[in-house]
């Protein structure tokens, strides 16, 4: 699949990025991608969740009033859950809510999730670029050349940056990762997918094992 190399003004360079079609255009596998997003979503979770049960409440243990002849269910005691301040019954307790799922699947589900953007057009390829120094209105310069300011952006380098990094950090719909950083989640979530030339051989490598 041949694509072309634009610059950070939003013109076309004249050269053209060979996108591998055993990344980039395969079959998506829908329940592999499922999988994959669950996962990145339980894994955000912190799990850590509690509320008191009556083994945890501070009060009397007595018996509050007698077992039978009263006419209204027989109660004990007054850290029970039916009562106003026991405890909570079936409440939450710490957890982890994280999935395990093998290299395979989540390798076909990133591969399946690139497919599905590069065959909805949504993925651009740019050429390397860097910034003296951290400025958000550099990158925000490069958006508006290439009409992604009001979208929301994924920028993959081939090598970390951190000037690049930090002038994404004030944009609330762009984000900049490096290629092996790359998931499932992060690519469905952009509008528009902004992958630096450097970073093509990473992700082909990454994927094509």
């Amino acid at each position: 699949m041949k694509v072309a190399v634009l610059d950070i003004n939003g013109k076309e360079t004249g050269r053209k990025a060979d996108l591998s079609n055993d990344v980039f255009a395969i079959e998506p596998n829908n329940h592999a991608v499922y999988l994959d997003v669950k996962q990145y979503l339980a894994n955000q979770r912190q799990g850590t969740h509690k509320s008191k049960e009556r083994a945890e409440i501070t009060g009397s243990t007595r018996k509050i009033k007698k077992q039978k002849g009263t006419g209204t269910a027989r109660a004990g005691s007054i850290k029970s859950g039916v009562f106003r301040g026991g405890g909570r019954m079936f409440g939450p307790r710490p957890r982890k809510y994280s999935i395990k799922l093998n290299k395979n699947l989540k390798r076909l589900a990133r591969k399946s999730a690139l497919s599905i953007k590069a065959s909805e057009k949504s993925i651009t390829v740019l050429e390397d670029f860097n910034f003296d120094a951290p400025k958000t209105k550099n990158l925000t310069a490069i958006l508006s050349a290439l009409d992604l300011q009001n979208k929301k952006t994924l920028f993959v380098l081939g090598a970390s940056n951190n000037n690049v990094y930090l002038s994404s950090r004030n944009l609330k719909g762009s984000e900049v990762l490096i290629s092996s950083e790359l998931s499932t989640y992060k690519i469905l979530n952009a509008n528009q997918i902004i992958l630096l030339e450097s970073s093509l051989e990473g992700i082909e490598s990454n994927l094509s094992k």
